[in-house]
């Protein structure tokens, strides 16, 4: 039987499944994409910049299709499953419009010679390892900026998002990217282990857990790839003690809400100052206890089902456990009585260093709220993970809070909104949260060639 199925979430029924690629195949994949390699890399810079804008057109042109799509296979509310489509889209557009200018030779300090300049070429065929969270969002931010600067894609996409990741490969198609410049794979884990290892591919991208990308950088550090890994977190949402709590309190839960808590960037742990912590969760508990679960195809549904009923399952079980351990629960955090992977959302308070919530990423609908009497000890509790994704604070003393978030161990640190993500703006983190980073000018960087091209008169 396939692993690579739509498993509807809503009816926890398979609804279709997808031929894997055989092993005899691997080695047919690796060569077409370097086969394409040379042609693509040698397609006008302006040529490439049109197809991408083509690229974007199209998911422009068909979001209702496409958020449908993965409201069937990983559960997103089809709200937000446009708004997904709609982001994918812009990031396409967003390259084909600044990736010229972004790939023009950046002129240095002659030092001594003519002319020194730096040159950003295509490295070659790269490995995308791609989750189901965001299935078309994740995509882009990897596929977009190299396509762009010229190298090949073979992309492995997550088991639950197999139709999705077809129609992405049909577009980019239909928008005229050669076909073995793009190959949309359904591969099994050693099957990428093989391509990652092999001399014709120069680089891999992850988006997953952290099991997934330790995995995947031991592997490519074997054989002297580079990787660019995006793996957990466990984000602060430090709430200072001089703006307004009830609304932010509405921002957070909403917020944590958002793909049905499945997000690596989710405000996981809300802090917030001790004298306006009651007023904090119970309104957190408010919004959490109206929001609407139910069909992600239903436009009013806020809270659609988890990805997979295993996934529902292993939620609530760390919510049943953090109870077992002595946290407060305060609503929520058990499975609904109907078919499909529902729950519903829960918030903790009370939970302890001693306690598995404290260290684990919870990836559901699922807020845990602390309480701090100081700047300094919500700092502190912010750090002490080993996650490091972003953070944010808020406030209405601006100067303030900007001080307080930097000092968050993070790769995005945001005041008065949370997990803000746009084409422009660097997406990465720090610590066991991965390294590298996409989007905007860096998502160029990773994985290019920083040429030196430094020219002198002949001596004479």
């Amino acid at each position: 039987m396939s692993t690579y199925v739509i498993a509807n979430p809503t009816t926890g029924q398979t609804e279709q499944e997808f031929d894997e690629l055989s092993d005899g195949a691997v080695a047919q994949v690796l060569g077409r994409s370097d086969g394409a390699y040379a042609g693509w890399r040698a397609t006008p810079v302006a040529e490439r910049a049109q197809i991408l804008i083509r690229a974007a057109d199209a998911y422009d042109a068909r979001q209702d299709e496409l958020g449908k799509l993965i409201s069937t296979e990983m559960g997103k509310p089809v709200k937000e499953a446009v708004g997904e489509v709609q982001l994918a889209g812009a990031i396409y557009r967003w390259y084909g419009e600044h990736g010229p200018d972004l790939l023009k030779p950046e002129v240095l300090d002659p030092q001594g010679s003519e002319e020194s300049l730096v040159q950003t070429e295509a490295i070659g065929s790269l490995v995308g390892v791609m989750p189901w969270n965001y299935p078309y969002y994740q995509v882009a931010r990897f596929v977009a900026p190299n396509l762009m600067v010229g190298n090949t894609i073979i992309l492995k996409h997550a088991r639950i998002c197999p139709a999705s990741s077809e129609v992405m490969a049909e577009i980019l198609h239909s928008a005229a990217v050669p076909e073995d410049a793009y190959i949309n794979v359904f591969a099994s884990n050693d099957q990428v282990a093989d391509m990652i290892a092999d001399p014709r591919v120069r680089g891999v991208s992850l988006t997953g857990s952290e099991r997934a990308g330790a995995s995947v950088a031991t592997t490519a550090a074997k054989n002297l790839k580079k990787a660019v890994l995006e793996l957990g977190g466990s984000d602060a949402f430090i709430v200072l003690d001089d703006g307004d709590i009830k609304n932010t309190a509405k921002i957070a839960a909403r917020a944590r809400l958002s793909n049905t808590g499945q997000a690596c960037n989710s405000p996981k742990r809300m802090i917030v100052a001790n004298d306006k912590f009651d007023e904090f969760v119970s309104t957190v508990t408010q919004a959490f206890e109206s929001a609407q679960v139910g069909d992600p195809m239903d436009p009013s549904t806020q809270v659609g089902p988890l990805s997979s009923i295993t996934a529902r399952d292993t939620v609530v079980e760390q919510v049943k456990r953090a109870v077992e351990q002595g946290a407060t629960l305060h609503t929520g955090g058990d499975a609904l009585d109907r078919e499909g992977a529902f729950m519903r959302p829960a918030v903790l308070t009370g939970v302890t260093k001693d306690m598995d919530a404290y260290f684990e990423e919870i990836f559901g609908p699922v807020a845990v709220v602390y309480g701090v009497d100081s700047s300094d000890e919500a700092v502190k509790l912010a750090n002490d993970v080993s996650f490091g994704l972003s953070g944010s604070v808020w406030g209405s003393d601006i100067e303030r809070a900007q001080k307080i978030a930097d000092q968050l161990e993070v790769g995005m640190a945001y005041i008065n909104e949370h997990g803000t993500t746009l084409p422009g703006l660097p997406f990465g983190g720090v610590k066991r949260s991965g390294f590298g980073r996409e989007l905007g000018r860096w998502g160029m960087g990773e994985f290019v060639n920083t040429r030196l091209r430094r020219t002198s008169q002949t001596k004479k």
